[in-house]
């Protein structure tokens, strides 16, 4: 056998399997999405904690106007690209639907749940390999990344509705019920405020530990919602394992 021949055989040996897991349509929405909620983060605390008086005459200051303009059109942006998520979620491939529809009725779903809290805390030497999100994950992004943003988009349209008015579909569809239901207007403008710090504590989480399992767990993860493939780095994961 030649030397290249020795080159080419090792160099399969080594290979680092390759899933596709991430469709083009999920990795742009996601990273619209961020900016989004970066974005109503960023000016909804200011909306709630509104910038000292700026001098000068108002008809040429428009600060807080613009404030509340970028928040708006974040928003609107926010509620369509989940709205197309929801849609792509059955549309896509089945990795597409894990965080909307995740599997709690399966006994090694919660064994993999266990399993990713104990080498969260460091008590598992060894982490396990998953093709798409492991099923902490899932959980989570499942309890606090969906309910959450639509706990964000109906406080969001019902507070929204009352600058709207009457008549809006706004108004009509959130409104109407929503503000009548947490007690006043100020009432749904806490909980959306308390919402808006849930959500920055899931992005924290999620960033870390996206950071982390790229590091630790010997899996590509955060540049596959870039390129849309997950790379393993132990030459003898199989893909498909999975939950």
């Amino acid at each position: 056998m030649s030397m290249q021949q020795d080159m080419s055989k090792e160099l399969q040996m080594h290979a680092e399997p390759a899933v596709y897991v991430y469709e083009a349509p999920i990795r742009i929405w996601h990273w619209i999405n961020a900016f989004a909620i970066f974005t109503l983060a960023l000016t909804g605390y200011f909306i709630g904690q509104p910038p000292p008086s700026i001098p000068g005459e108002p008809t040429f200051t428009f600060l807080f106007g613009y404030i509340r303009f970028f928040h708006f059109a974040a928003g609107y942006i926010l509620l369509i690209g989940f709205l197309f998520r929801v849609y792509w979620a059955f549309a896509g491939n089945h990795h597409a639907r894990q965080i909307f529809l995740p599997q709690v009725w399966r006994k090694d779903f919660w064994e993999g749940v266990v399993h990713e809290l104990k080498w969260y805390f460091f008590l598992a030497k060894e982490p396990k390999k998953y093709v798409g999100h492991n099923p902490l994950a899932t959980l989570i992004m499942h309890i606090m990344f969906v309910w959450g943003t639509i706990f964000m988009i109906v406080t969001g349209l019902a507070l929204y509705g009352e600058g709207t008015g009457m008549g809006t579909w706004q108004y009509d569809w959130f409104s109407s019920w929503v503000i009548p239901l947490f007690g006043q207007s100020m009432d749904v403008h806490t909980w959306h405020r308390v919402g808006m710090w849930w959500i920055i504590i899931f992005v924290i989480v999620h960033i870390y530990a996206a950071v982390r399992e790229d590091i630790m767990s010997r899996q590509t993860i955060i540049s596959s919602m870039i390129s849309g493939w997950r790379n393993f780095r132990d030459p003898s994961r199989k893909p498909g394992d999975e939950i």
